[in-house]
């Protein structure tokens, strides 16, 4: 037996060959002075962006830092190495900050990545992560400094990072330049 609609007690029009093919029609008719868009020239594509993936450890290794970039600062590959010293004075206004005190390393790196996300998602450029000089840190090196910043240099939405200024937590914090 077909399915019957309740309220009208006709069956739906997919069910019925007339009518599906008198809707085609009819859609085909209105439609039919229709002009398609070009394609935006520049690329852009008007969408929610997708969550990024993670940077291939070959274009890390690829990737040449200039004299004016240590070891505790990073610029992907393409990025004006002015961004770095923008970054150091604090001339980006801080939009969002997450603290990752207090947090093991797996779930300060989970929360890395969707701070990241939903920053950029949320139109912010540029942010401050809060993960500490690492003072009590077992076996000596700051754990989550390291591993927070090697999770930034992977992350496809991070155009550059740097130390914080010393108002705003200078080693134990990091800005990061996030894309548009």
């Amino acid at each position: 037996m077909e399915p019957v609609n309740k309220r009208s007690g006709k069956l739906p029009a997919t069910d019925r060959p007339d009518a599906a093919a008198a809707d085609v029609d009819a859609f085909a008719r209105e439609m039919r002075d229709i002009v398609r868009l070009e394609p935006d020239p520049r690329g852009r594509v008007r969408s929610v962006a997708p969550i990024s993936s993670p940077r291939q450890s070959l274009q890390r290794t690829q990737r040449t830092e200039p004299a004016d970039v240590s070891d505790t600062d990073f610029v992907a590959h393409g990025v004006d190495r002015r961004e770095i010293r923008k970054l150091r004075k604090g001339e980006y206004p801080v939009r969002d900050r997450r603290d990752l005190h207090g947090m093991t390393r797996a779930d300060a790196l989970a929360s890395v990545r969707r701070f990241i996300e939903n920053s950029r998602h949320g139109g912010h450029r540029c942010v401050c992560i809060i993960h500490g000089r690492g003072l009590h840190s077992t076996g000596g090196p700051p754990i989550l400094k390291v591993h927070v910043r090697e999770c930034l240099r992977q992350h496809q939405s991070v155009l550059a990072y740097a130390d914080a200024p010393m108002s705003d937590g200078g080693p134990g914090a990091v800005y990061v330049l996030l894309r548009k």
